[in-house]
């Protein structure tokens, strides 16, 4: 007479089979998930500094990454910091006002992009539109006034209303603007309502997105003024 096998021993033998090919999935794929998520931060730096990442291999944007760019990390007060890598930053996203907190220990730092060619400084981005947090980057060329690029990577903002500030036609709007006034103050760049006009200050608006514009225009502002310092000590020496 044959036994039956236990229905609760082959569920228990099921299920601990189950959960160790999916941990070993998991440690698997984890690998290739922080190889993709640092190849799209690297194929935007570079597509901020107007580089047509759209026919570039995932190594041939590493390639030329390592080539153009040098990562830069400062103090509030512009003040490089050698002790502390970039792989050390972590993200911590402001949940009111959606600005990007990258912190160490306890500390908080600023991330640089540093562009040899063309020469160009970028930055991180971030801040909240009508649904969500933007994220993206923003250049500025070696006067540390004029507009590079911008690019938005993550957002969660309506397609074909907010959702169109990842467009080539509303990002390239930014290029050759000016974040400064005739007396080198910070004014950055405003998102106006409909069209801008000879306005070196300001680009056109999205239709419909009132407040997805207005949240652009702030966190940009905001966060150009977190880098002024440093910005201001490379013009000194530029100058001397």
């Amino acid at each position: 007479m044959s036994k039956k096998t236990n229905p609760f021993f082959f569920i228990g033998i099921l299920t601990i089979t189950s959960s160790l090919l999916l941990s070993l999935a998991a440690t698997q794929l984890k690998s290739y998930q922080d190889y993709n998520v640092d190849v799209d931060k690297k194929k935007n730096v570079l597509k901020c500094i107007g580089v047509d990442v759209s026919v570039l291999s995932s190594e041939t944007i590493i390639n030329e990454y390592n080539t153009r760019i040098s990562e830069i990390i400062t103090d509030k007060d512009g003040n490089s910091i050698e002790t502390v890598r970039f792989s050390d930053l972590i993200l911590k996203e402001n949940k009111m006002t959606g600005e990007s907190i990258f912190t160490y220990e306890g500390k908080n730092y600023l991330p640089i992009f540093s562009s040899s060619v063309p020469e160009a400084t970028i930055i991180p981005i971030s801040g909240k539109g009508l649904w969500s947090t933007l994220f993206g980057y923003f250049a500025l060329e070696s006067d540390f006034n004029t507009v590079k690029g911008i690019t938005f990577y993550q957002h969660r903002e309506t397609p074909g209303l907010g959702g169109e500030v990842d467009k080539f036609w509303f990002q390239n709007n930014f290029v050759g603007k000016k974040i400064k006034d005739d007396d080198g103050n910070l004014v950055s760049i405003q998102v106006v309502k409909g069209k801008s006009g000879d306005n070196i200050h300001g680009v056109d608006g999205i239709s419909g997105a009132t407040i997805t514009s207005r949240g652009v225009s702030d966190f940009l502002l905001r966060d150009l003024k977190r880098y002024t310092a440093f910005f201001n000590k490379q013009i000194d020496r530029i100058n001397k």
